[in-house]
């Protein structure tokens, strides 16, 4: 695993733990769990689909078009 041994692990664990503290640690954990839940969701997760009226559609890209110009 990229070259980290068990000693490296527990001294960058030890080195975290002295920065944050034992009481943030939890927050922490959970911040990282949810980022990582919301990633794999996002990328995983097929394209929205568009459900705008098409009248409504055909006045937003006229709309668009005219800003364009």
């Amino acid at each position: 695993m990229f070259g980290i041994g068990m000693t490296e692990l527990i001294i960058i664990l030890v080195i975290i733990l002295v920065i944050f503290g034992a009481n943030k640690l939890p927050e922490i954990g959970a911040g990282m769990g949810k980022a990582i839940k919301n990633f794999k969701k996002a990328t995983t997760e097929p394209e929205e689909i568009d459900v705008t009226p098409e009248d409504k559609k055909s006045d937003k890209d006229e709309e668009n078009k005219e800003e364009n110009k």
